[in-house]
């Protein structure tokens, strides 16, 4: 069981993060600096999201039932999140849910630090990241073996993103934009799929305990 939930765990947090597809974006947004700056910008805009993460991964349980928000619900309405979320990678499209306005856009590009805007709020700790860790939080059931997994996984995924940022000139030379939209969009397809079992999850747990 707990080798399944890390497999799944690495699999659903590559599909969301989707590093190729920030991989252009980021190339696009230090485009003519200097490779000091693009890794300075890399690793600061991968520890916060990190950090933002974590602290939603440990504190997201205690909000909701602050607010009096059962994980079922949680669950359904994380689910139809990340199915909108899915439907814009399939269709290779940006909205709100992990992309900047076009104002913003220009703002990003006069400012000298882009690591917390936009590169890790929205582009990497977005709401589907932030929504998919309090979901896999959901299902460690507080086991503490579980929990240690499942941040060890994050910690990979964000180190494959910060390599991937890394080397985004060169990936992106190699895959061009095509090649980025069609990885993103296989990744849409699977990311539909677990945001239907997610919704499916908690209307089950939902009727189960009424």
């Amino acid at each position: 069981m707990l080798i399944e939930f890390i497999i799944n765990s690495f699999v659903v947090l590559f599909v969301v993060l989707d590093p190729v597809g920030v991989a252009p974006i980021f190339a696009a947004l230090t485009h003519g600096n200097t490779e000091t700056y693009r890794r300075q910008m890399a690793i600061k805009g991968t520890v916060l999201s990190a950090v933002i993460l974590i602290l939603f991964a440990f504190l997201g349980h205690f909000l909701l039932n602050a607010l009096g928000i059962t994980l079922d619900a949680f669950r359904v309405a994380g689910g139809l999140f990340l199915l909108l979320l899915s439907i814009d990678m399939v269709f290779a499209r940006q909205s709100g849910l992990r992309s900047t306005t076009k104002r913003e856009n220009q703002e990003a590009e006069h400012k000298e630090d882009i690591s917390v805007f936009p590169l890790s709020i929205p582009l990497i700790a977005g709401p589907g990241a932030i929504t998919t860790m309090m979901l896999l939080m959901g299902e460690t059931a507080q086991q503490p073996l579980w929990i240690s997994a499942l941040m060890a996984v994050l910690i990979c995924e964000l180190l494959l993103i910060l390599f991937i940022l890394l080397m985004a000139g060169r990936i992106i030379k190699i895959i061009g934009e095509t090649g980025s939209n069609v990885i993103s969009r296989v990744l849409g397809i699977l990311l539909a799929a677990l945001a239907i079992q997610y919704m499916i999850d908690g209307i089950k747990g939902g009727f189960a305990v009424a």
